[in-house]
Order: structure tokens, then C-alpha cells, then sequence
């Protein structure tokens, strides 16, 4: 062991006592958006894409991304819209994949005659 380290941990443990000793996560970068700013991003996505305004039918990142940049002026990366709206806590939505010419009668004869797995 180094002599520094231990002479850090002296003092982290005098002027903190054991909770002192725990090794903490460094502070990080701030957030681009301010409050009001993240506010709205959440009133935009709850209230969906306006047909004439946006042209999109649902958000995708891209989407999200050129609207805060008219709305507020921020230029982000798509990858970073994904982390914000990650941390307000939304998640990606997807369809389920439907073929139109499935025939539910013939699927559920399927499910009676086939063996069990």
C-alpha cells in the first residue's frame, strides 16, 4: 500500500469517521437540460407528435432530437436523447411483428393437434 493512500484514508476517516472510508461515485457531467427544459421534453413526449408539425406518426429518437433543437436550441446526439429520456424514465416501445393473412382458426387447430414440448 502506498504511503499517500493511507494517509488519504486517515484523513477521509477524521474528518467524515466510516462513512468516510466508502468509496463514492465521482460527481459527473451535468445534465444539458435544465429543469424547464426536461419538463418540457416530457410534456412532448406524453402529448405525442402533432400530424402537420412533426410528420412523424410516433417519436423515435431522431425526431425527439430535431425538436428539442427547434424548441430549445440544443444540438444533441441521438444516443444522448436516448440516455435522457432512459433517465425520465420512459422505455422503447415496439409492435409486435403481425402478418395480416394469419388465419386465427387455423392457428388455434394448430395449438389442439400439435404434441406438447
Amino acid at each position: 500500500m502506498d504511503r499517500q493512500t493511507l494517509r488519504d484514508w486517515v484523513h477521509r476517516y477524521n474528518s467524515d469517521g466510516l462513512s468516510g472510508l466508502e468509496n463514492k461515485l465521482p460527481p459527473g457531467r451535468r445534465s444539458k437540460l435544465t429543469d424547464e427544459q426536461k419538463q418540457g421534453l416530457i410534456a412532448l413526449v406524453e402529448a405525442g407528435p402533432q400530424a402537420g408539425k412533426d410528420k412523424v406518426v410516433r417519436w423515435r429518437r431522431a425526431d425527439l432530437r430535431d425538436r428539442l433543437e427547434q424548441d430549445f436550441g440544443l444540438v444533441l446526439h441521438e444516443r444522448t436523447v436516448g440516455k435522457l429520456l432512459d433517465a425520465l424514465g420512459y422505455r422503447r416501445l415496439s409492435v409486435r411483428p403481425f402478418n395480416p393473412r394469419t388465419d386465427p382458426v387455423a392457428q388455434e387447430v394448430f395449438k389442439k393437434t400439435s404434441p406438447p414440448t
